[in-house]
């Protein structure tokens, strides 16, 4: 079975909305290299529409132009993309897909496709509701969670109400240069009952 990996820029306050606006006087080498090696990589994506639409309006002319990320572009165009979207779909973008059928049936497939070349990760970019979907239906491995030491006061934010905590575990940390922290996270079980008597013997 292969995973599910999102990655998602993420202010300090939890904030996911249009990171384009905040988060480019962060980028440097270090986030430079975390992104080639997790999304530069993938060779499938899952992704919500708004953020295929993103991609699609300006990957295929950065990779036509030939500038320095044009090998990034290629890498995108060149992975089978699947849409999560409610309305059907047309596409120009090559290997784009929509995703087809009920949502936890349909990636529970995916994940399990007998066709797939790899077992390599199909990574998530962005897509924040499609984000919260996996990880409440428990489909999502690991989440990348690349934090901008910014607080923006205002935005879409990754968390809203839920019916159920979803428990996570640090699988790994760095901090950049530029103070962002990166950060891998992956489910966990749900954490013992403790109150007040057990955490006051660590006072």
């Amino acid at each position: 079975m292969r995973k599910i990996k999102a990655q998602l820029f993420i202010s300090l306050d939890g904030v996911v909305e249009e990171p384009g606006e905040w988060h480019f006087p962060y980028y440097n080498d270090e986030m430079g290299v975390a992104v080639n090696s997790t999304l530069g990589q993938a060779d499938t994506l899952l992704l919500g529409r708004r953020t295929y639409d993103s991609f699609a309006g300006a990957w295929p002319e950065r990779e036509a132009a030939g500038g320095p990320d044009a090998p990034f572009a290629k890498s995108l165009g060149d992975a089978r993309k699947y849409v999560v979207s409610r309305s059907p779909l047309s596409f120009t973008w090559r290997q784009s897909f929509q995703l087809e059928g009920e949502f936890t049936e349909a990636v529970t497939a995916l994940k399990n496709d007998p066709a797939a070349t790899s077992d390599s990760p199909i990574w998530v970019s962005g897509s924040v509701s499609v984000v919260r979907r996996l990880l409440a239906a428990g489909l999502l491995d690991e989440l990348h969670l690349l934090v901008h030491p910014i607080v923006l006061g205002h935005g879409n934010r990754l968390f809203e109400e839920a019916e159920r905590p979803v428990p996570l575990e640090l699988v790994s940390s760095e901090t950049f240069t530029t103070g962002v922290l990166n950060l891998f996270y992956a489910p966990a079980p749900a954490p013992a009952d403790a109150g007040y008597e057990e955490a006051r013997n660590h006072l």
